[in-house]
């Protein structure tokens, strides 16, 4: 294998800027000299990667105005960005999620003769069904995150290998809970309370206020109760504005960044659904699934909704292991209830705390692969052809 690889990617929020960041640690075992550039954030940026534009750039939510409003920025980058791997052709595309930016591009690099791999398979098993065609159309292949992926993929003439997701390498199997908590200054004594509002600017929007109003309502119902917001820098501002309007910021810990910390610090979890409730669950904390968008995406989205189920722990447990309380039911008074539920259970009805942690551990142990390795074994057989 040459040690040489010149790779794009593109990465469009925190959770892609996450993953890709750890798929690059995997490709630069086998290719020592990769030169990676596109478009990304952070954690890439760390791995050496150069990024032509910042991920915040992609970062859009729902449908309707949200898209409309940003839709020729977002297309005019996608324009700039092929013409410029066009000219430079790197060995391989690859799009992490962000299906909507990079399915297109990847149409268009494939037709021109560049290698294309998706990372993260659309969810065309949850809603929207008819994109499988746009995949079949775009990819070479697509790396999956959950393990009965490439089977419905293969149904559609789509190459697709299961990686497993690089999350379940990343979280220990058992958090250091101690260490986590001694970390944010908490007593092994201390009910905590992990809130987690989302990582765009529109969730934000959306959940944080209200979230912060459930918090209170908790406060007042166990005073005790210490509350812990981890925070994405570049959302820092609008989080703190959220509490400030609350009345509840001299009860909130907010911390730049450490999510894992927390997690594995708390008790319970109030969090957006999405890759942090994942997180949550590798972490095997209770969690209480909110969402909440704008109504016309709301109402797009339900309308192409295939399964039952929107948080992704319920998602791949095949059940209501969690409470999720979406739009209009995602009310302060019933978020703060059943997180209530959550903590007194931990008193009363432990063993409901136990078979919940039971099955976050055999997820765990389902999406733990060798991820690096599967994935960059995988691009190797497409860069063979």
């Amino acid at each position: 294998m040459s040690q040489q690889l010149k790779v794009a990617l593109v990465a469009g929020e925190a959770s892609g800027d996450l993953l890709a960041g750890l798929l690059l640690d995997g490709l630069r075992e086998h290719w020592p000299l990769l030169a990676a550039v596109g478009i990304g954030g952070p954690q890439m940026a760390r791995r050496g990667f150069v990024a032509w534009w910042v991920h915040d750039k992609l970062s859009v939510h729902g449908f309707g105005w949200e898209v409309l409003r940003r839709y020729r920025e977002i297309v005019g980058i996608r324009k700039q960005l092929k013409t410029r791997l066009l000219q430079q052709r790197p060995d391989v595309f690859i799009g992490v999620d962000a299906p909507d930016f990079n399915l297109d591009l990847e149409r268009d690099l494939k037709a021109q003769g560049i290698k294309t791999v998706h990372f993260v398979s659309p969810s065309i098993w949850a809603w929207r069904p008819e994109r499988v065609e746009k995949i079949r159309r775009s990819v070479d292949h697509v790396l999956c995150i959950f393990p009965f992926e490439p089977a419905l993929l293969a149904q559609h003439g789509i190459a697709a290998t299961y990686v497993g997701h690089p999350l379940a390498s990343l979280i220990p199997m058992r958090p250091d809970r101690s260490a986590a908590r001694a970390s944010l200054g908490l007593t092994e004594e201390d009910p905590v309370v992990a809130i987690l509002p989302g990582s765009r600017p529109s969730e934000i929007s959306h959940l944080a206020l209200r979230f912060f109003q459930a918090a209170a309502l908790i406060h007042q119902a166990q005073p005790a109760i210490k509350f812990i917001v981890p925070a994405i820098p570049a959302l820092r501002a609008s989080i703190e504005q959220a509490a400030q309007a609350s009345g509840m910021h001299a009860h909130l810990q907010i911390m730049t960044g450490q999510s894992h910390t927390v997690l594995a610090a708390c008790d319970v979890t109030l969090i957006a659904s999405g890759t942090a409730t994942l997180e949550a669950a590798l972490f095997k904390r209770p969690m209480v699934i909110a969402y909440r968008m704008a109504w016309l995406s709301w109402q797009i989205m339900r309308r192409k909704q295939l399964q039952p189920w929107v948080g992704l722990p319920n998602i791949l447990c095949r059940d209501f292991v969690v409470p999720e309380l979406l739009q209009d039911a995602a009310t302060a008074p019933a978020l703060a209830r059943e997180v209530l539920h959550w903590l007194d259970a931990r008193a009363t009805q432990p063993d409901k705390i136990a078979a919940l942690q039971q099955k976050f551990s055999a997820l765990h142990i389902e999406l733990q692969r060798d991820t690096s390795r599967l994935a960059a074994d995988a691009i190797q057989q497409v860069l063979q052809g």
